[in-house]
């Protein structure tokens, strides 16, 4: 259908000139009903009126124009960009440079969305990080002080308090530890020694090295039915390790007394395997889960804070997992349990 609106430069220049040329011809005629100056004052005044009309939009609405682009890309014009200026912009429609502006103006409004939720997280991770901090420190601080204030003359007070102290320092090197260890993986300075393992053995591995923390609480550990069958994966075996291990900790930490952790491993397609463990433990509330990767997010708090940890755990894991160009999931529901998984590469000869 057409539609002048859409027409480029050239086309609308054409349009405009054949709509004066023709009733001014027709009107030559009817003065002077001669063919031959007929058609000559039609060529004439077309192409006068094209050239004219081309020159105006060309000069004025088109410069303009360019210099919107200019603004847009907001850099010195390189020579793809000048060729595009000269040549493939002036082909374009007024409504194709609106669309143009428009795409521009959505990705700007992205841009600056992105911005302003990264600048959010950046100052709830400072605050986070100034509370895990303070609370050692503070602690520490008050140890030290009543210590120095007469508790020292009773060894029994100064053994509890530095025992506490000592704790409260070892808290402050696992998360100054953890923080490097992300900082390292995010900035691509710790290399993966990837090889081929049998993922099913380094589950009974773990499951064995967390079993006085399992038995404490009667908790099963167990590999599901069917996924017994050994599948080799191709990692980092001691980054999977602590993957792993950070992962059942969690189970351990957060599940019910006398209840059960499984393991499932699948064969998604002839390049992944599939690794979940599913717990039946207290859960997790549905408007936490997009965030429970992030570093220092508790989904509680006071509680998390009283389990121990750093806070950090699940975005190391994250951030390992991704290392290996693969992703994590999770799925939860509270008083039911959590099945949290992650893809890894297959064997590779």
């Amino acid at each position: 259908m057409f539609k002048p609106k859409n027409l480029s430069p050239q086309q609308l220049s054409a349009f405009t000139a054949l709509m004066l040329s023709v009733p001014i011809s027709l009107g030559i005629w009817i003065i002077r009903p001669d063919w031959l100056i007929t058609l000559i004052s039609f060529v004439v005044i077309f192409l006068g009126s094209y050239l004219l009309i081309r020159v105006v939009l060309e000069s004025f609405i088109y410069r303009k124009i360019k210099l919107i682009y200019k603004f847009i890309y907001q850099t010195k014009a390189s020579k793809r960009e000048e060729t595009y200026y000269k040549y493939i912009l002036p082909q374009k429609g007024i409504d194709e440079v609106r669309e143009d502006v428009e795409k521009w103006a959505e990705q700007r409004s992205a841009e600056i969305e992105l911005l302003k939720n990264n600048e959010a997280y950046r100052k709830e991770f400072l605050q986070n990080l100034a509370h895990e901090f303070k609370t050692p420190i503070f602690a520490i601080q008050g140890y030290v002080d009543t210590l120095l204030g007469g508790a020292m003359d009773s060894p029994e007070v100064s053994k509890r308090f530095l025992e506490n102290t000592a704790r409260n320092v070892d808290r402050m090197v696992n998360l100054v530890e953890d923080l490097d260890e992300i900082s390292r993986l995010e900035s691509g300075e710790q290399p993966l020694y990837k090889e081929n393992f049998v993922i099913q053995d380094l589950i009974r591995e773990i499951y064995e090295t967390l079993s006085i923390k399992t038995s404490a609480k009667n908790i099963r550990c167990s590999i599901k039915k069917g996924c017994e069958s050994p599948l080799i994966v191709f990692a980092d075996q001691e980054k999977i390790r602590q993957v792993i291990n950070n992962l059942l900790e969690n189970a351990v930490k957060y599940g019910k007394q006398d209840g059960s952790i499984v393991a499932s491993v699948y064969t998604t397609d002839e390049e992944h395997v599939l690794i979940e463990f599913s717990d039946d433990g207290i859960g997790i509330a549905e408007e936490h889960l997009p965030r429970i990767f992030e570093r220092f997010y508790r989904t509680d708090r006071g509680r998390s804070r009283d389990k121990g940890g750093t806070g950090l755990g699940l975005a190391i894991c994250k951030h390992i997992i991704e290392a290996h160009g693969q992703t994590m999931h999770v799925r939860s529901k509270l008083d039911v349990g959590t099945t949290i998984g992650f893809t890894l590469e297959r064997r590779r000869e």
